[in-house]
């Protein structure tokens, strides 16, 4: 009898464990056969109910469009991020401003009246300012910046595609002509479909995920396909705004900037007492300032000087200060009407005396105006390139100096300019607590290194400010000595070297002659700007591979300086 209970037992664990395994199985079986199964749960996109969604490179933005058609209105903010940063808006005058190296145009929020360099434009749709965003009519961003757009009617659906843009076009392949591809929420088959699209329709592809595409289509809606179940077509190549060459890119692109500043205070130099100066291609005097805020341009400009400049082969390149007023500049360039009364002055200016271009040395601006100050440049070079004029502007090196130097954009100015001059002097400034040299060789190339990596001005562009003066220091007292300085011009300070009979001494860190003397109890020290520095400048300048030299100014330099820095041609 045990044994029977025994081998029933057994049995009993044996079906246990046989139902256990069926179990199992059948588990195993229903997992693989669901993994397999592709997910038929249809979505609606998030967007879905929202009225003009806007859509770039298949993702959307965080503002939505107006309007419709030619009636279709994009949001300043979407247009900036998506398409040009540069658009402006500016409230005192609620006008959007769009720029290019050809045209500016300005357009006043609910008007149809509109301004393109300077000319009377009249719209067929205006712009609108909606709880603070303004929206810019479609047309003119079409003409003026190349953007395309597709419409989809039916899900109010804005796909925006900026000049440049190659866009790869494809449409859907089923397996069966009849049957539909899945669109789906992400490259996976367990992932929901977004969308069913029949043999034929199209699609953009956007990117390559793996064996997906992430593709969107004319409705807006985006997803994942496999890439076997489309047909790749051709690519749409929006294309790139073509602009008119400017001069600089017509005429100076083969040759190297030899310019020097003259420097014009109270009245214009006699140009019979100007000798040779060999090499020199520009003159920049001195002529031009902005003296209020209303933004009216004060001339000393001469058309003998002109004509004695244009009879000895040189360029004249009108400089234009900003008479070194923060508050005065702050007024005249927070205002569209306020800069293009600037402009203007200057494009008559310009007719009026000959000139062949402007040189604009902005100084001592605070920082709150950096964008005014590139929006000024970028409106003024439309003009300036239609009227055949090499628009250039005067930087300082890099520093942390707020009214100097770091109101200066030099990546965006470097843009918009043909020619970035860089005022490589004042390393030790007037009032410098130490003494030293005003522009040492080392920091001098980093001063121009830090602005070709730092803010991508391309080399070609930039011209290398040179000093054609030093400073003589005086030390007074001990172990810390009060310090103070006079600039001197190269005449000058080879004046005071014979009178002392001093010979210079190679300052090998400075990479320049150094000397120095008593003067009674005072310790005065001199850097001298000679062939050696000028010679090393040039050199530098030829290994940047740069836009040439600018020199500051006539007046300091001896006659022999024009031998050496003529060889920036060489």
């Amino acid at each position: 009898m045990g044994g029977i209970r025994l081998a029933r037992r057994k049995r009993r664990r044996g079906r246990g464990f046989m139902n256990i395994v069926v179990i199992i199985l059948a588990v195993l079986i229903g997992w693989t056969v669901s993994e397999r199964l592709p997910n038929r749960t249809h979505i609606t996109p998030d967007w879905k109910g929202m009225e003009k969604p806007i859509f770039v490179q298949g993702e959307m933005m965080s503002h939505a469009a107006l309007g419709e058609g030619e009636a279709l209105k994009l949001p300043l903010p979407a247009v900036q991020e998506a398409v040009d940063p540069h658009i402006w808006y500016e409230e005192e005058t609620a006008s959007v401003i769009i720029t290019t190296p050809d045209h500016v145009m300005r357009m006043g929020a609910e008007r149809e009246d509109a301004e393109l360099d300077g000319k009377a434009l009249t719209l067929k749709h205006a712009p609108e300012v909606i709880e603070g965003t303004p929206y810019i009519p479609v047309e003119p961003l079409q003409q003026y910046l190349g953007i395309a757009v597709h419409e989809d009617r039916s899900t109010g659906a804005v796909i925006l595609m900026r000049a440049g843009d190659s866009i790869q076009l494809a449409e859907a392949a089923p397996a069966k002509r009849d049957g539909t591809i899945a669109v789906r929420e992400s490259g996976s088959h367990k992932a929901p479909i977004v969308l069913d699209m029949k043999a034929g329709e199209r699609l953009r592809v956007w990117r390559e995920e793996g064996e997906w595409f992430y593709v969107q289509a004319d409705n807006g809606y985006t997803g994942y396909v496999k890439q076997d179940q489309v047909e790749l077509g051709g690519v749409k190549d929006i294309p790139v705004q073509a602009f008119t060459p400017s001069r600089a890119e017509l005429e100076w692109k083969d040759k190297q900037v030899n310019l020097v500043w003259e420097a014009v205070y109270s009245r214009n130099p006699n140009t019979a007492d100007i000798g040779p100066m060999p090499g020199v291609n520009v003159v920049s005097p001195t002529w031009f300032s902005i003296t209020s805020g209303t933004g009216e341009v004060k001339s000393k400009a001469a058309p003998a000087y002109v004509a004695w400049a244009h009879q000895r082969g040189y360029e004249v390149w009108g400089l234009l200060d900003n008479s070194f007023d923060p508050d005065l500049t702050t007024e005249a360039l927070s205002s569209y009407n306020r800069r293009s009364h600037i402009i203007q002055q200057m494009i008559a200016y310009a007719k009026q005396y000959r000139l062949d271009g402007i040189n604009i040395d902005f100084e001592n601006v605070y920082t709150a105006d950096k964008d005014h100050v590139v929006q000024f440049v970028r409106e003024f070079r439309p003009y300036a390139k239609a009227n055949g004029l090499i628009l250039s502007i005067d930087v300082t090196p890099k520093s942390n100096s707020e009214m100097w130097s770091v109101f200066l954009d030099r990546s965006r100015l470097g843009e918009a300019v043909d020619y970035m001059m860089v005022m490589a002097y004042d390393e030790h400034w007037a009032s410098s607590p130490r003494a030293g040299s005003v522009a040492s060789l080392p920091w001098t190339e980093v001063s121009v290194r830090r602005i070709i990596e730092e803010d991508g001005v391309p080399p070609s562009k930039l011209v290398l400010g040179i000093p054609l003066y030093t400073r003589v220091w005086t030390e007074t007292g001990g172990d810390e000595p009060k310090v103070s300085s006079s600039a001197v011009g190269m005449r000058r300070a080879q004046e005071i070297v014979k009178e002392q009979k001093l010979e210079g001494v190679l300052d090998e860190r400075a990479g320049q002659n150094y000397v120095e003397y008593k003067d009674g109890d005072d310790t005065m020290r001199i850097w001298l700007e000679d062939e050696l520095s000028l010679q090393s400048r040039v050199d530098l300048a030829q290994r940047l591979e740069l836009g040439g030299i600018a020199t500051w100014n006539r007046s300091f330099a001896l006659p022999e300086a024009w031998d050496v820095l003529k060889s920036v041609h060489e």
